[in-house]
Formats: C-alpha cells, sequence, structure tokens
C-alpha cells in the first residue's frame, strides 16, 4: 500500500516537472534570441564603438608605467604600515 502510494507520488512529481519544462521550453522558443537593428542603429553603435576605441588607444598611449608602478608601491607600502 505504501510504495504504490510512493509510485504515484513520483510519478506526479514527473508530470508536474515536464509540463514546467515544457512550458520554459516554449518560452524560450517565442524569446528571440538575437536583435536585429536598423541601418541606423547599426552605423550610431558602430560610431560609437569606434570613438571608444579612440578615446582607449589615447589613453593608453598617455599611460606611463612607471609612474604607475611607483603609485602602486606607495600605496602599498601604506598598505603595510597600517597593518
Amino acid at each position: 500500500m505504501a510504495a504504490g502510494t510512493v509510485i504515484i507520488m513520483v510519478l506526479l512529481i514527473l508530470v508536474v516537472l515536464n509540463i514546467i519544462l515544457l512550458l520554459l521550453y516554449l518560452s524560450a522558443r517565442r524569446t528571440p534570441y538575437y536583435v536585429v537593428y536598423d541601418e541606423e542603429t547599426k552605423s550610431a553603435l558602430k560610431r560609437r564603438v569606434l570613438n571608444l576605441k579612440e578615446d582607449l588607444e589615447s589613453e593608453l598611449n598617455e599611460f606611463d608605467v612607471t609612474e604607475w608602478e611607483k603609485t602602486l608601491e606607495e600605496s602599498i607600502e601604506e598598505e603595510i604600515r597600517d597593518l
């Protein structure tokens, strides 16, 4: 008697899980995996990326490694002193 009840409960749980998985699958199929941009948006995004790339390259050229290392060493020494 108890074994039959356990089997029925397991089957019921499996049916509910299958329904949930089916709903998730259908939901995922309806949701697009990509976004289609119009030409104006594409060109605006390309310009923005190019501007960010140029800004990053200019900052990289201006970056002084020795000054950064010096600042980092001072910061580490200060942290050690605070301990």
